[in-house]
């Protein structure tokens, strides 16, 4: 299945996937950044599909439009947000409909948003965590493919948590992903639902084997 990554910024995310074995056949970016470096020493095909425009004029719904056009020539199948700066319109999701895969750092639907670590700090949550979903139109709202709890610890700022956050989103975030293309590989389309089951069965399984000492 090809994969595209789409990203903003350093490519920690992206080198954490390439790293485990996932087969990514192109990094499209919206602006200059580290990911566009990243992918070159992976030998990855880039795909470069700037944006223009920070105003608030952005024509977002052109754009969006630009973006899926450029995945659909290259052929992708399945797309992985990985700290895409840029708010993708219906085009985009009418194209890739239940195959956009997004990270969130909190235990969604708790602390949505851009601001979900400090928010979570703010109400004095003792456990946040990292959330991997299939992305909508709507921000954070989509249906929950896998998430993993996080502690909260005394003294914990904005940055020391969300450090430990990411700790666990470059692990997380593969393994779902390669799983979920797995799942599509073999069932089409899919349910996100009989997914849920499936890896929540997979998980039951290697917990009884663990404990039996196997």
């Amino acid at each position: 299945m090809k994969i595209a990554v789409l990203a903003s910024g350093s490519g920690t995310i992206l080198n954490a996937m390439v790293t485990q074995g996932i087969e990514v056949s192109s990094v499209l970016v919206d602006r200059p950044c580290g990911a566009e470096e990243l992918a070159l020493v992976h030998g990855i095909p880039l795909m470069r599909c700037y944006r223009r425009d920070f105003t608030p004029a952005f024509d977002r719904m052109a754009y969006s439009h630009e973006v899926a056009n450029e995945l659909e020539s290259g052929g992708i199948e399945l797309v992985a947000m990985a700290g895409y700066g840029t708010v993708l319109e219906q085009p985009v999701h009418e194209a890739y409909q239940g195959r956009i895969l997004n990270t969130h750092p909190s235990l969604l639907p708790a602390f949505p948003g851009w601001h979900a670590v400090r928010e979570a700090l703010g109400y004095g949550v003792r456990v946040t965590g990292c959330t991997v979903h299939l992305a909508t139109l709507a921000v954070d709202a989509g249906p929950i493919l896998a998430q993993r709890a996080v502690e909260v610890r005394l003294g914990d700022t904005e940055s020391t948590l969300h450090e430990r956050i990411k700790e666990v989103e470059r692990v997380l975030y593969p393994l779902t992903l390669r799983q979920y293309a797995e799942f599509l590989a073999r069932e089409g389309q899919g349910d996100f639902f009989e997914f849920q089951e499936r890896w929540r069965a997979e998980r039951g399984s290697h917990a009884e084997l663990k404990g039996s000492g196997r």
